[in-house]
C-alpha cells in the first residue's frame, strides 16, 4: 500500500511538474514566487522594526505577483485563480492609494506647520 501510494505521489508530481512543463509553468511559478516575497519583506520589516509593520515594497510585490499569476490563470483558464488575483489586485491598488493620500496629507500638514 506504501509503495503504490509513493508511486502515486511520484506520478503525480512527475506529471504536474516535468511532463507539463513550458513557458506558462515557469512565469506562473515565477508570479508566485514573487507573491509570496512579500510575506518575507513583511516579516524582515517587522522584525527590524519589533512590530508589525506592512512596508510599501509588500504591495508592489502583492501587485507583481499578483499581475503574473493572473496572466497565468487567464491563459491557463483557471477560475479559482482568475477570480482570487482579480479582486486581489484591485486591494493592493486600493492600499497603495490610500498611502499616497496620507503622505500627501502629512506632507501638506508639514508645510502648513
Amino acid at each position: 500500500m506504501l509503495i503504490a501510494l509513493s508511486q502515486n505521489v511520484g506520478g503525480y508530481l512527475y506529471e504536474v511538474f516535468i511532463e507539463k512543463f513550458d513557458l506558462w509553468l515557469l512565469l506562473g511559478l515565477f508570479g508566485q514566487t514573487l507573491f509570496g516575497a512579500r510575506f518575507l519583506v513583511q516579516w524582515l520589516v517587522s522584525e527590524r522594526q519589533g512590530r508589525s509593520v506592512i512596508p510599501l515594497a509588500f504591495w508592489f510585490f502583492s501587485i507583481g505577483g499578483g499581475l503574473i499569476t493572473l496572466a497565468y490563470g487567464l491563459h491557463r483558464r483557471e477560475p479559482v485563480i482568475i477570480f482570487g488575483q482579480a479582486l486581489s489586485i484591485f486591494i493592493y491598488v486600493r492600499n497603495l492609494m490610500l498611502i499616497a493620500r496620507d503622505r500627501r496629507q502629512a506632507q501638506t500638514a508639514k508645510l502648513s506647520s
